[in-house]
């Protein structure tokens, strides 16, 4: 687990450029929420780290389409 929480980490400071404070405290939200992945069953360490930055992205607001410019038309 602790494998997929450092590879969403170092893969979202890449996409983010943020403080450190806010980056300690998306690491504390995502290790949440991929423990509650892992304790549900989920043990693959690459779709918990896809889960985790879909997380994280959804947390941000980067991963809305109306922001990115989709309408639906």
């Amino acid at each position: 687990m602790q494998i997929a929480i450092d590879r969403i980490m170092h893969t979202y400071d890449l996409m983010m450029s943020r403080t450190q404070a806010a980056s300690d405290e998306a690491r504390t939200k995502v290790t949440d929420y991929v423990q509650s992945l892992f304790d549900g069953g989920e043990k693959d360490p690459h779709r918990l780290t896809v889960f985790g930055l879909t997380y994280l992205r959804e947390l941000d607001g980067s991963n809305d389409p109306v922001k990115a410019g989709f309408t639906g038309l």
